[in-house]
């Protein structure tokens, strides 16, 4: 934005900290601003380039749906949206879909459905639902209130009643797990917005065999952890436990807007007609959105790349911790979401790299978020470690 206007004449709401570059294109690992400059993308749109900008199988995809029809309700069957459906739960261990349009109204279904499911399908009046400290779930009402940060929610007051938050990674906090009105749990297996950490697999374990010893859903939120982030396809596969709602967006839909919320059948039952909807979720351009860029991940085998490229990144990461001791505390995270925890504040570390023309993320104040597309090689691996190199060296 031009330095000479004033914010507030603005047509847009102030709702960004936006960085001072304009990205005009971008195709596979790389974006270009409005004067030809490249960078290298590290950010993937925060987790949602998975196969990189305008993968080409998603791309043909679509210019042939643009053709045919972009829209219709719910009220018609839509193919693209069934075959989409088969392909995520023949992946996972659910049963059953719905999509919607984002993450956070992924999380709203989901919420609904736990509450729906305790009391029209377990005849209870159980309606609260368990989250964690540091949590990121969205932002609407909802997920406001079920997201365990006080900065998030600030200026929001009242919260929706409902939720209650424990430690994340203590298992000691767990014995405080049930209580009269919960009737279920939702967590982020890897929590990204929170500063990318990774739960721990004792605490999920015993965290699932809670639910299950108690009857309470289990919710695990893989919004940003989905769609080959994390080196697995879903992030829960890696813990050994089975979800009963899994809730994605971001990396389903290669930058087109769609989320989804997948369950097991018997949670499943508590929506029937009338009980949950969305005018455009799922609707023919963002269905084909997604079956082409599972396809893709699928055909292309990019879950595997996700795991190879994750352990030579961080590898790489590793030894420039070792080599700036004073100022890397630790690399943590899991595939190719990972973080970078500094003495320094995070926005000086992304300023710096931005001037290496290499672009990442915060994940809080003092950890910088590194999210390249799952597709991204090994010379361009190489390209972001050395410009870091030059960031540290420089401070």
């Amino acid at each position: 934005m031009p330095s000479n206007i004033d914010t507030a004449e603005q047509p847009l709401m102030q709702t960004y900290n936006r960085f001072p570059i304009q990205i005009k294109a971008g195709k596979d690992s790389y974006v270009w601003d409005e004067t030809g400059q490249a960078y290298l993308d590290y950010t993937a749109g925060i987790a949602t380039c998975n196969l990189g900008h305008r993968p080409e199988p998603v791309k043909e995809k679509m210019e042939e749906q643009l053709n045919q029809l972009w829209h219709c309700s719910n009220l018609y069957y839509i193919p693209q949206q069934e075959q989409l459906a088969s392909q995520l739960t023949e992946s996972s261990c659910t049963d059953q879909v719905f999509f919607c349009n984002s993450g956070a109204e992924a999380n709203e279904a989901a919420i609904k459905l736990a509450r729906r499911y305790a009391q029209k399908v377990k005849q209870k009046e159980t309606y609260e639902i368990v989250t964690f400290t540091q949590s990121f779930h969205g932002r609407t009402l909802g997920t406001l209130a079920a997201t365990g940060q006080t900065k998030i929610q600030e200026g929001f007051a009242p919260l929706i009643e409902g939720f209650r938050y424990l430690s994340y990674n203590d298992v000691g906090a767990l014995d405080q797990l049930i209580q009269p009105n919960t009737c279920a749990v939702m967590l982020e297996l890897v929590q990204g917005e929170g500063g990318v950490i990774p739960a721990d697999e004792a605490w999920v374990s015993e965290l699932a065999e809670l639910c299950q010893q108690h009857g309470l859903l289990l919710m695990v939120d893989e919004i940003q952890t989905g769609m080959g982030r994390t080196g697995t396809l879903f992030a829960y596969e890696q813990y050994g436990i089975e979800p009963d709602v899994i809730t994605l967006a971001k990396g389903l839909g290669s930058g087109f807007p769609i989320g989804a919320l997948l369950a097991k059948a018997e949670a499943a039952q508590a929506f029937d007609p009338g009980s949950h909807g969305s005018t455009f979720g799922g609707n023919p351009m963002a269905a084909t959105a997604g079956l082409a860029t599972i396809e893709a991940i699928k055909s292309q085998d990019v879950v595997s790349l996700s795991q190879q490229n994750g352990e030579y990144l961080q590898k790489q990461l590793k030894a420039l911790q070792a080599a700036y001791p004073e100022q890397i505390v630790s690399v943590r995270g899991k595939g190719l979401l990972l973080g970078l925890v500094t003495h320094r504040p995070a926005a000086e570390i992304i300023h710096q790299a931005r001037e290496q023309n290499v672009l990442i993320l915060p994940a809080g104040a003092n950890v910088v978020r590194i999210l390249p597309p799952l597709t991204t090689n090994q010379a361009e691996m190489d390209t972001f470690v050395e410009a870091l190199n030059q960031v540290f060296a420089n401070l």
